[in-house]
Order: C-alpha cells, then sequence, then structure tokens
C-alpha cells in the first residue's frame, strides 16, 4: 500500500465528508460511553490513541517501510526519526521511572524477560512486518486509512497471536533472562547517557551508509499539489517522532505503563475463540491472574483494546481530512497469500518476543528493558530476509536511481 500520507494531496478542501463525520462520532460517542461505564481515566485513553493514529497517519509514520528503505536502499530518514523518538522518550521516562509516579499515579515500565523466545519472536515478527505489509501500530493506522489489504494482514495477526498463546508455556520454558532494567541496574544518569550514545552511534550509521550509497542525505518527497498542515497533513517524521512520544508520556501517566498494542489482539482472538466453544480459559497463558481477568471482563476495561480501537478511528479522521480515504477491494492473489502469512508470523511472533515494535521496541527501549534491545536486533535481522522476500510476492521495495540524490528527489516509502 502507498505510504498514504505521502502522495501527492488534494486541495485543503477535498476532504472526505463521510468517514470524517463518521470518526468524528464514533470518537465522540465511544468517550462518553467509557466515562459512563469504565471512567474519566479510559475515556482519555481512548482519545490519546485516537490522536496517535492521527500522528502516525500523518507523519506516516511506518517503522516497516523506513526499516526497508534503509536496508535495500541506504536511506535512514525514518531510521533516524526513530532514534529521535527513543532519545526524546528516556530522557522522559527514566526519571519517571524511578521515581516509581508521576503526577501521582503509581508507574512501571514494560521489562520482560531477554531470551530464546525474543530471539525467535522478533525474528519471525520481522519477516512479518514486510510480508504483511506493516508493524502493529502500521496495522492499525493503515486499517483506519482504508487499506482492505491490511484487514487481512490484522485478521491473521490476531489469530497468529491466539496460537501463540498457546505454545507460550514450551517458549518461556527456553533459556532467558530474568527481566532486566537498565534504570534500576545502573541508574538513571548512566543508563541515559549509554542509551544516548547508542541512539547517535546508530543514527551516526545511518548517515554514512546513506552519504556512501548516494553521496549525500536524501530528503524525503513532500507532496507538491499543498504545503503541510498540522490539520490535513502531512506531517514532518520529526513531528510525527515527537508527537508520538509526547503521547506514549500521557499514556504512562494515565494507564501507569507505557503504550502497548498487541496483547489486545490476542485477547480478541482468546474471546473469540471462547465464543465458539474452545476451551482457552484452561490454557496455561490465560489461565494467570492478570490474563484469567482480561478474559472475563468487558473489552471496554482493557486499555490496549481501547487505545487500539482510538488509533484506527484517529488514522480514519486523518485519512479523510487529507481527503485520501478512498478503499479499493481489489487485492492481488500473491499480495493477499503475502498478508495471510505476514499476519500469522507478526501475531506469533509478537506474542513470543513480549511486544511488537510498540511494546518490545519503543516502550520497551524506553522502559529501560534489556529485552527492547534483544529485540531490535533480531527484528532488524528479520526484517533483511523479509525485504528479500517481497518480490517473490509481488511485493515492491523502494529504489531510488543514483541520479536523484537531490533535495526532494527521493520518493517517499511505500508500505
Amino acid at each position: 500500500m502507498s505510504n498514504p500520507a505521502s502522495l501527492s494531496a488534494p486541495g485543503r478542501f477535498s476532504i472526505n465528508p463521510k468517514p470524517l463525520a463518521v470518526s468524528l462520532f464514533l470518537i465522540l460517542v465511544g468517550a462518553l460511553y467509557l466515562m459512563q461505564v469504565v471512567d474519566a481515566r479510559q475515556a482519555a485513553l481512548y482519545v490519546i490513541g485516537a490522536l496517535l493514529g492521527v500522528a502516525l497517519y500523518h507523519a506516516a509514520f511506518g517503522f516497516t517501510s523506513a526499516w526497508r528503505v534503509f536496508i535495500a536502499d541506504g536511506r535512514g530518514a525514518g531510521l533516524r526519526a526513530q532514534m529521535l523518538m527513543l532519545a526524546v522518550g528516556v530522557a522522559l521516562f527514566f526519571p519517571a521511572l524511578a521515581a516509581g509516579t508521576l503526577f501521582g499515579t503509581p508507574v512501571s515500565g514494560l521489562v520482560s524477560p531477554a531470551g530464546t523466545s525474543v530471539v525467535v519472536g522478533a525474528f519471525i515478527f520481522g519477516i512479518g512486518m514486510q510480508l504483511g505489509g506493516g508493524c502493529a501500530s502500521g496495522t492499525l493506522y493503515t486499517v483506519g486509512g482504508g487499506s482492505t489489504r491490511m484487514l487481512v494482514t490484522l485478521l491473521f495477526f490476531i489469530i497468529g497471536s491466539v496460537i501463540a498463546t498457546a505454545h507460550m508455556p514450551y517458549w518461556t520454558s527456553l533459556p532467558q533472562l530474568k527481566p532486566v532494567s537498565l534504570v534500576t541496574e545502573l541508574g538513571v544518569l548512566p543508563a541515559l547517557l549509554l542509551n544516548f550514545a547508542v541512539f547517535a552511534a546508530i543514527a551516526g550509521i545511518t548517515v554514512i551508509v546513506e552519504k556512501r550509497r548516494h553521496g549525500r542525505l536524501v530528503n524525503p518527497s513532500t507532496p507538491a499539489a499543498r504545503r503541510a498542515s498540522w490539520v490535513y497533513g502531512p506531517w514532518p517524521l520529526v513531528a510525527g517522532a515527537i508527537a508520538l512520544v509526547l503521547l506514549n508520556f500521557a499514556t504512562l501517566a494515565l494507564a501507569g505503563r507505557p503504550w502497548g498494542v498487541t496483547s489486545a489482539f490476542a485477547l480478541w482472538g482468546a474471546k473469540a475463540a471462547s465464543a465458539i466453544g474452545i476451551d482457552v480459559a484452561s490454557w496455561t497463558y490465560w489461565s494467570t491472574k492478570a490474563n484469567a481477568a482480561a478474559l472475563a471482563a468487558p473489552l471496554s476495561n482493557d486499555v490496549t483494546t481501547v487505545m487500539d480501537i482510538g488509533i484506527v478511528l484517529g488514522a480514519m479522521l486523518a485519512a479523510a481530512l487529507a481527503g485520501r480515504y478512498a478503499p479499493v477491494w481489489r487485492l492481488p492473489l500473491r499480495s493477499l497469500v503475502a498478508a495471510v502469512v505476514g499476519g500469522l508470523m507478526l501475531g506469533y511472533g509478537a506474542r513470543l518476543a513480549y511486544g511488537c515494535n510498540i511494546g518490545a521496541y519503543f516502550s520497551g527501549i524506553i522502559s529501560g528493558s534489556l529485552h527492547g534491545w534483544l529485540w531490535l536486533v533480531f527484528a532488524f535481522a528479520g526484517n533483511v530476509l523479509g525485504t528479500r522476500l517481497r518480490p517473490l510476492f509481488g511485493l515492491e521495495v523502494e529504489r531510488i536511481k543514483a541520479s536523484g540524490c537531490g533535495p526532494g528527489t527521493a520518493p517517499a516509502p511505500t508500505r
């Protein structure tokens, strides 16, 4: 699917009124409903989810495409934006996590074991990113933006997540380290300095690679039909990075933990399986106290669920404002197969790795979790293989000609 905010956009008033009205109505009604049946905090998290959807869509902030264009063509703008996002994130999160409270709310990071399941799961997830056409957040915001292919990816993402929960006892029995928090082990200042050094090194590597490949840093193209607008889009990548980290910090303040995405997919699938008579409640994964409570409770009580729904609706709102909400229902067979296989790999890999590009990579690293760095290494390796597999399924791998290195000449990444 083309990166939605990267294509030539219609004029300022060429919005899509029906999806705009529907998305606004559902965001408003959903917030009022959650305020009544849960509480104001849950309603606020739903709105934050919608704002995340707007930011993801308008900035076209795709982890999948950013990694692919670096792997295939040496362009590193997307990776550098991610390093900026992580740097701002650790600066905000580490002191709050060390204190244990934020604005009076007890807070904790997403810190998980680092071991075999993370290595295997992240690698599988990385391949799935390229075949499925998106990561966890990317799947949600492109579904909201009108991508029918990503509906297939999302469905099989959910199925893969449920299958993984059935296998979790095996994977967690394999060698792994206990959860390690760099904030706890090193202290706030040493952990910050170490992380800043690694972020700077990664950004520096992308600069070196890009200059060697193209002779200079390649500026992402921007739509010529109109200037960027905060309401209508598109946003610069840097603006998207800052928006995502600030909204993640707001999630920490309200929910007591950082932003996550994929635990809801497993929950949705488990509830659906229960509804057709599969006794998932007896599985080890769903018999733990927290997961059993989530399975028994209404979905409106689940923070990740309400935020995921908010992301979809926020992206729909952004797509409508950009005049780009136009679902296409034709899907080539090879692309459909890739969406099915990729979705299954995404779901299965995310559960094994204790999270996705959001819960394990973004929120894991800014939580100080060692498993977040392990996830990054092996998910990137999976993306290398996945990028090479894309042409087998008729999927594009973006490259620019050597002569097209000047400012504004590079085509923006596609999903």
